[in-house]
């Protein structure tokens, strides 16, 4: 049933996706000078929400642009139509999951829009609009870095000031845009889109209790940050949820590999339980409507051992899954905790007998290898939704390696490599972390 709904196109799915890609390229070209085929894609865009609340301020927006006098709010109105349609094609897709590994889901929660970005912010994205990505030079792309100090002081701003300087990062790398052969058009406008769209309410969060049982953890590394997403099902009473919660540290780029672990060294709670597979045991943790755990360590202890196989086989089925909060209905944030079985593996591919699978890139922090993978009999992934279509993210893998059995977790690293070549690697790596703690320090304490 699975390979089914991994195979299925969702109807409209194809023709929403290409309505994206018409305003994805007319951005590409400058919406402050449109061409025939950029207004017939802004037309046939606007003609998809005719009778909804959307109907209006989109054919406002897309007659301005006609007429060359586009502003914030007309700009605004195509950020929310290209959101409402990749939140279309995200919902289509993860009823289809849900139908195939019989998963609840808990409803929407409402949020209150809260106030925008500051003018400064507003005025960089309508001047990439306005230009292109073709347009932009050295000295567009340095405006939007200029304006992240700003943001980072109001706590309320940080996390679009995080997205602003990585998207001036890629674009003053990029730049001059206009003598790159391609244009990751879909991930600027995805960036773009989601940087206009920041005013959103405060998530409701309350307290929880309960045992967090541990499935894996998603490792992401940048060359400035680390981040561990650890997915779970969260015990309360006789209800069993998906949850998650997620650690970000800053990093420099010479810190990879099974080092960045030391970045997280406040948490040693989760980092034990990631690395001993014990569940934790949770007293008042923050949680918000979306399933997201707001991590405070002492509000978590350490608890029995647990085998991560057994709680997927046992418990995954039944539980429910949380709401996707609006800004993140995206197909490509799909991450859903599955786990497989009875496959077929071969060439970075997991065969479902019927559905195939692209295996994506394994972290260099964690033990899982490619050769583990093709020898798994059984894998703890994330499914995701991409360009090409479905992929996995191992999380965990059950492996039959030289006759012996072997399982890999991505979190068993998390107090330091259990192999003897990586933990020889990471204690050389490891004193270039203190080095710059203690300088990063220094530099504080002056």
């Amino acid at each position: 049933m699975l390979a089914d709904a991994l195979n299925r196109v969702p109807e409209g799915l194809t023709e929403a996706m290409a309505l994206v890609d018409g305003l994805d390229d007319a951005l590409v070209h400058g919406l402050g000078r449109p061409d025939e085929s950029h207004l017939s894609a802004l037309a046939n865009l606007a003609a998809v929400f005719a009778g909804s609340p959307l109907a209006e301020p989109v054919n406002e927006a897309v007659g301005k642009i006609e007429a060359g006098s586009v502003t914030d709010e007309h700009l605004l109105a195509l950020a929310g139509a290209r959101c409402a349609l990749l939140g279309a094609a995200h919902d289509a897709l993860l009823a289809g999951l849900d139908q195939a590994l019989s998963r609840t889901r808990s409803e929407l929660v409402a949020l209150a829009p809260r106030r925008s970005a500051p003018a400064g912010v507003r005025s960089w994205l309508r001047e990439l609009a306005i230009t292109g990505w073709r347009g932009v030079d050295h000295e567009i792309a340095a405006a939007g870095a200029r304006a992240v100090p700003g943001l980072l002081e109001d706590p309320q701003y940080r996390r679009l000031a995080v997205l602003v300087d990585g998207l001036a990062a890629e674009l003053r790398a990029a730049a001059p845009v206009a003598t790159q052969p391609q244009v990751p058009a879909r991930r600027w406008a995805d960036l773009w889109a989601r940087a206009l769209l920041t005013a959103q309410a405060d998530v409701p969060v309350s307290p929880v209790n309960g045992r967090f049982l541990i499935l894996g953890a998603d490792l992401r590394e940048h060359p400035t940050a680390f981040q561990v997403q650890v997915h779970g099902l969260l015990e309360s009473g006789a209800e069993v949820r998906l949850a998650r919660t997620s650690l970000t540290a800053a990093k420099v780029d010479t810190i990879t590999g099974a080092s960045v672990w030391r970045l997280l060294e406040d948490f040693p709670v989760l980092l034990t339980a990631l690395a001993k597979h014990q569940s934790v045991e949770l007293t008042g943790m923050p949680q918000t409507a979306f399933g997201d755990l707001l991590w405070d360590d002492s509000r978590a202890v350490a608890g029995e051992v647990t085998d991560p196989f057994a709680t997927a086989r046992v418990r995954l089925g039944g539980a429910v899954a949380a709401s996707v909060a609006p800004l993140e209905r995206h197909p490509a944030a799909i991450l859903e905790p599955v786990l497989l079985e009875g496959y077929q593996t071969g060439e970075g591919r997991i065969d479902l007998g019927g559905a195939v699978l692209d295996v994506d890139p394994l972290p260099a922090a964690g033990p899982i290898t490619p050769a583990m993978v093709a020898a798994s009999s059984a894998c703890i992934g994330l499914l995701r939704h991409d360009t090409g279509g479905w992929s996995v993210r191992p999380l965990a893998v059950q492996a039959l390696v030289r006759k012996k059995p072997v399982e890999a977790h991505t979190g068993d690293w998390a107090l330091g490599p259990t192999e003897p070549k990586a933990a020889k690697a990471e204690a050389l790596a490891g004193a270039a972390v203190e080095v710059l703690r203690e300088r990063a320090g220094r530099l504080l304490r002056k």
